[in-house]
Formats: C-alpha cells, sequence, structure tokens
C-alpha cells in the first residue's frame, strides 16, 4: 500500500478552476484533472522560474517529489492541449500559505508580502536591493 500524500504548501488559490476548448459542450468532452499542487509546481518552475531545489523547498516536498509533481503537471496540461479535452483544477493534499517573507541582507528587515503580488524591487526599510525571500519564517 502505498504512503498517505505529504501536504504541499501552496500560495495560490486559483480563481479559474475549469479550461475548455471553445465551442464544444462540456457534456462532449473528455476531462482531466490537475490537481492544485501540481498547479503551484508549474506557477513555482515556469512563471516564478526557481530552479527545482528552491521550488521544493518552498512547497515542502523532496526535490525528487517536485521532479515528479512537475513531470505529471506539464503531462496534463498538454494531454488537455493535444487531445482537446477539459482541464479541472482542484484537490491535492494542501496547504494554503498565504505570503510570502522576504529579509534584507543589509539592515536584516524582515517584512511579509502576499502571494500573488509579484517580487519586491528593494527593501522597504533601506532601499536595498541585496534581499531574498526566506520561507523557514
Amino acid at each position: 500500500m502505498p504512503r498517505p500524500k505529504q501536504c504541499r504548501r501552496v500560495g495560490l488559490s486559483p480563481d479559474c478552476t475549469y479550461f475548455k476548448p471553445a465551442g464544444v459542450p462540456t457534456r462532449d468532452l473528455e476531462e482531466i484533472v490537475l490537481e492544485i499542487d501540481e498547479l503551484e509546481a508549474m506557477r513555482l518552475a515556469d512563471i516564478e522560474e526557481l530552479y527545482q531545489v528552491q521550488a521544493a523547498k518552498q512547497m515542502g516536498v523532496s526535490r525528487r517529489t517536485f521532479g515528479r509533481m512537475i513531470d505529471s503537471a506539464r503531462k496534463k496540461v498538454t494531454q488537455a492541449l493535444i487531445n482537446g479535452m477539459a482541464l479541472r483544477i482542484e484537490g491535492g493534499a494542501i496547504e494554503i500559505v498565504p505570503e510570502r517573507t522576504f529579509v534584507c541582507g543589509d539592515c536584516r528587515n524582515v517584512w511579509k508580502l502576499p502571494f500573488g503580488t509579484g517580487s519586491p524591487d528593494t527593501c522597504p526599510e533601506c532601499q536595498s536591493r541585496s534581499f531574498q525571500r526566506d520561507d523557514t519564517l
């Protein structure tokens, strides 16, 4: 019997959870389910452009698990696009993390920003560009 899935940290709760080809009634479509943690893996790798090690740490999983998730997600999306299937986004063992934490390398200021707002340009305290994300806080 396989182990239960480990809870994965995600920083998004998608507003749109169903995509389908235009002009085809939903009842005539095959459906493929993309789990929310798989969507988060795609966001971190393809939008945020994080390396797998960084993205895995952020989601609270191993690098190998992250690699399997991103492979599965990309395969499902590609299948839906190539075969004209509907794509439903739902499920997964997830914990939604509402914000990201940053630490300034110069003044050691710590601040938080909600997910989905993009990366900051400078530290709000000293305007330094020498800051990094800290997912341990």
